[in-house]
């Protein structure tokens, strides 16, 4: 018989359904973490975005480099949401939390994450090539169609491959970093829970694709508030879907 006291069973990734209006209060607990905060949100997504668009300034490797780092700094930005959900403190440089804890496992991520999209890419690329060159081949006014219908196919090809991507890396930092998961088994549950969820999401992607759209309009400005906003949903929805009881 095990001596007491008896522990807590191993968070084992479980997640469950919840109803599609949740989505709604994903987004509003996102606002509300953003509005905790404002200032340190601002500055925090500045920081991250000209990390993340200084390493697309180099060719090929600086794209591969920001989806290698991706879950590392998602790590980050998750621990201020948790830290403000608190009522803690946060910083700037909790931005780099990941790279104090579980580092390892979220760099493993990364590296899956950068290995499934250039995967993607490479798909792509072979098939728009082949578009491609079988439209100038021709020389016929129907290769410009071959041109560009191949490419729409390798645009569509591309979406169609990422969403899975996506539902596995959507949750799997948050499960690495809080719950010490490995990262094939959090990319497991993370695809799992939102394969359990698919009309929440439906309904966040809907909305989150309009405030998308109002937040490009001012010179994209829009973005430094809209950025923190979708962080802290993600923050609330793995404490909804894998937290809550």
């Amino acid at each position: 018989m095990e001596p007491f006291p008896i522990s807590a069973p191993a968070f084992n990734g479980s997640s469950r359904v919840v109803p599609p209006g949740n989505a709604f209060d994903w987004i509003k607990q996102g606002w509300a973490l953003f509005a905790a905060n404002p200032g340190l949100w601002v500055g925090l997504t500045i920081v991250l975005l000209v990390i993340l668009f200084g390493l697309q300034i180099v060719p090929l490797v600086g794209t591969l480099a920001a989806h290698l780092l991706m879950p590392v700094l998602g790590a980050g930005v998750l621990l201020v949401c948790k830290k403000i959900d608190d009522g803690g403190s946060a910083q700037i440089d909790d931005l780099f939390a990941g790279f104090k804890q579980n580092t390892g496992p979220l760099v493993m991520l990364g590296v899956l994450y950068m290995a499934a999209m250039l995967v993607i890419v490479l798909i792509a690329v072979v098939i728009g090539g082949g578009s491609l060159a079988g439209g100038l081949l021709s020389a016929q006014p129907a290769g410009i169609g071959m041109i560009f219908g191949g490419l729409m196919l390798s645009v569509l090809v591309s979406l169609a491959l990422s969403v899975p991507v996506f539902m596995a890396i959507w949750f799997a930092p948050a499960l690495v970093f809080f719950n010490n998961m490995q990262p094939v088994a959090a990319l497991k549950s993370s695809f799992d829970a939102c394969m359990k969820n698919v009309l929440p999401f439906f309904v966040y992607g809907l909305i989150m694709t309009v405030l998308m759209f109002f937040a490009a309009l001012p010179v994209f400005l829009g973005f430094l508030v809209l950025v923190p906003v979708i962080v802290g949903s993600v923050y609330a929805g793995y404490r909804d879907v894998f937290v809550a009881n």
